[in-house]
This record gives C-alpha cells, sequence and structure tokens, in this order.
C-alpha cells in the first residue's frame, strides 16, 4: 500500500522561484564610465599675420621678336644679361629680304626712266601746242601719261623703303634696357613674324606678385600696405598694393596680388620673397579658439562635444571653423565662453554618455 505525504504550498512556490532565477539571463553589466579631458571655452588673442609666398617681377616684361619670318643664324642675348636700348639680341638670314630689296631698287630704277621719258614727251608736245600743230586733247594725253608715270614711281620708291626695312627687321634690337629673363628660339631655328625669341624685363619699377583665395580677395584694396620680407634675410621692406585681379584664375581659383616696392632696394628678379598684407592682420584680436583635437566631422560640417556638468553627460555641437592659428583652430560659432569642451578621447563618445573629468594628480600611476 502506498502512502502520500502532504506538501505544504509554500514549498512550491519556493521552488517555482528557483527555478525561475535559474532559467533568467543576468542583467548586462553597466557601460563604464569613461574620463575624458576638457577645457573651458574662453576668448584668447590671435597673434598671427597671414603670411603669403611671393616672387618679384619686373613692371614691364616684354616677349620681343621678329617682325619678320625666317631663319635665325646667331643670338647674342644670354640669359640674365643686361642689355641697353638698341642692343642687338638676334639676327635673321637677311639673303632673301636683301634680293628683295634690290628687285625694288631696280623697279625704281624702271619707273624712274618712264616717268623722265613721259616728262620729255610732254615738254615737247607743250611746244607744239604752243605752235599750234596739235590739239588740246593731244595734250591732256601726254598730261595723263606723264602722272600715272609719277604715280609708278612714288610707288616704287614706297616698295623700296618698305623692302629696306624688311631687311632691316631681320637684325633683333632691344628697345629699352632690362635684364633678359629668358630665351625662347635658337639658332637654326625657323621663326615667324611676332613669335618671341627673347623676354626682357625692363628696367625700373619692381613688383611683388602673390595670389590671395577668394574669401581674403575683397580685404585687400589698392594703395593699403603689405610687409615683404626676403625668403634669404636682410631688412624687412614696405610696399603698396599697386592692383588686384579683377576675375580669379580659372585653374587655381586665387586672386593675383601686385604690390610696388622701391627698384633700388628690391631683391633679386624671381627672387622669393613674403608678402605680409596690412589689412589681413588680426593680431590682438580676440578670438575663440580650440585645439585640433577637439575637433571630429560630423555629417558635412565639424562638430565638439559638449560637457553638461549637472548631468555628467555629452552632447555633440556643431561649429564653424574660420582658419587656422598654429595647432589651434579659430572657432567662428557654435560655441561661447564658459562651455566645457571634450579635448580628448572625443572619438569614442556618444551622445548622451555619461563621463567623468580626468584629473592627472588621481590618475593610476600617477605621483602624488
Amino acid at each position: 500500500m502506498s502512502r502520500s505525504f502532504p506538501v505544504h504550498s509554500g514549498g512550491w512556490l519556493l521552488v517555482a522561484a528557483l527555478a525561475l532565477t535559474a532559467c533568467s539571463r543576468p542583467a548586462p553589466p553597466a557601460d563604464p564610465v569613461r574620463a575624458v579631458k576638457v577645457m573651458t571655452v574662453g576668448a584668447s588673442a590671435y597673434d598671427t599675420e597671414p603670411e603669403f609666398s611671393a616672387e618679384v617681377r619686373a613692371r614691364v616684361e616684354s616677349r620681343i621678336g621678329f617682325r619678320v619670318a625666317g631663319k635665325i643664324t646667331k643670338r647674342q642675348a644670354e640669359l640674365g644679361q643686361h642689355v641697353n636700348a638698341g642692343q642687338v639680341l638676334a639676327q635673321l638670314d637677311p639673303q632673301d629680304y636683301k634680293l628683295a630689296a634690290d628687285g625694288a631698287r631696280a623697279q625704281l630704277a624702271a619707273a624712274m626712266t618712264n616717268r623722265d621719258l613721259a616728262a620729255a614727251d610732254l615738254r615737247r608736245y607743250q611746244g607744239l601746242r604752243e605752235q599750234n600743230f596739235i590739239s588740246g586733247a593731244e595734250i591732256e594725253r601726254r598730261e595723263t601719261t606723264f602722272k600715272a608715270a609719277q604715280a609708278q614711281y612714288e610707288q616704287a620708291q614706297a616698295q623700296l623703303s618698305s623692302q629696306g626695312n624688311q631687311a632691316n627687321y631681320t637684325t633683333l634690337v632691344a628697345d629699352v634696357p632690362g635684364i633678359v629673363t629668358a630665351i625662347e628660339a635658337e639658332p637654326g631655328q625657323v621663326v615667324s613674324a611676332g613669335s618671341p625669341v627673347v623676354r626682357v624685363a625692363q628696367d625700373g619699377a619692381r613688383d611683388v606678385v602673390f595670389a590671395v583665395p577668394e574669401d581674403r580677395a575683397s580685404l585687400i584694396t589698392p594703395g593699403s600696405s603689405v610687409a615683404v620680407r626676403a625668403w634669404s634675410g636682410g631688412p624687412e621692406l614696405e610696399g603698396k598694393v599697386r592692383e588686384v585681379a579683377g576675375s580669379a584664375d580659372a585653374v587655381t581659383r586665387t586672386f593675383t596680388v601686385k604690390v610696388a616696392i622701391d627698384a633700388a632696394t628690391a631683391p633679386p628678379l624671381g627672387a622669393t620673397v613674403y608678402a605680409r598684407p596690412a589689412s589681413l592682420s588680426r593680431t590682438g584680436t580676440a578670438v575663440i579658439k580650440l585645439p585640433t583635437s577637439a575637433l571630429r566631422h560630423e555629417g558635412q560640417g565639424t562638430a565638439v562635444w559638449v560637457l553638461d556638468k549637472a548631468s555628467m553627460q555629452v552632447r555633440s555641437q556643431p561649429v564653424q571653423v574660420a582658419t587656422a592659428d598654429g595647432n589651434a583652430a579659430v572657432i567662428a560659432g557654435g560655441v561661447t565662453p564658459g562651455m566645457l569642451v571634450v579635448v580628448a578621447g572625443v572619438h569614442v563618445l556618444s551622445p548622451g554618455q555619461k563621463v567623468s573629468i580626468y584629473d592627472e594628480k588621481t590618475a593610476p600611476g600617477a605621483k602624488p
């Protein structure tokens, strides 16, 4: 005979609770509170002046070429040579032009003979007309013949002068004194009329030429001061903006600025110098600067993490960067003085994450 044992209801409840506890998953561990470095946003002095790499150029630089076509037989000019006005730079083979001049000279002689013959014929017929041996119409024909011969003679004279000039144009001479800055053709080369052979930078005024981006071109005005210093050292020069390009370069999308400097103290042509426009200087201006380590890309812009000290949570704040100042970024908008901005560990944070402020004095391994 089997016996039954009564079980208390409390026991069943205890067994069910233990079974449920054994089957449930453990709660996930809480996210660790990250320690971050922060800085308090404040205004500081902007102590950087924009400086641009520039080049010294002549105010006027001419590309000189022959006024006629031909083969270059000799080039007297050398790169870097100083030439005077009227000095021979290069020569073409003049043979064809001399032959053309000889032909024009022969045509002039023939035209002169025809004119003299027509003049003598006219004088003879004029004598006959005075004796009433010929009619007035005959005299008019002789006068017309003489005028045509005279016109042909003048035409031959002009043709000879033109051919003489063509022969003279086979010698290339400098129009003004200057320095040869480029050689663009060599002896033996056949050039067309007007093709550049020698480039000459005229003596006199000198310019410092550099390019600026579009956002700064409007701030530079003609007549404003520009400090110029040579790359190789020496005293700083004072210049004045002479010209600002009216349109951007098609390739670089920058605007060319020309600064006039004293030719007596100017560095050599082609020398590298640095230009510092006074109109772009912001030295002493109070600006907000953040270390570049605080910046991160977010979408199409730049943002920083701002710490709410009450909740110790971070939030993303978009900012606008104006320019760089050394290793810091000048902020144009987005943050105000007094905010706490995370400056280290920005790429491991997420919105709303709780953090603690890193303190080097209490950091593990720090010396007391």
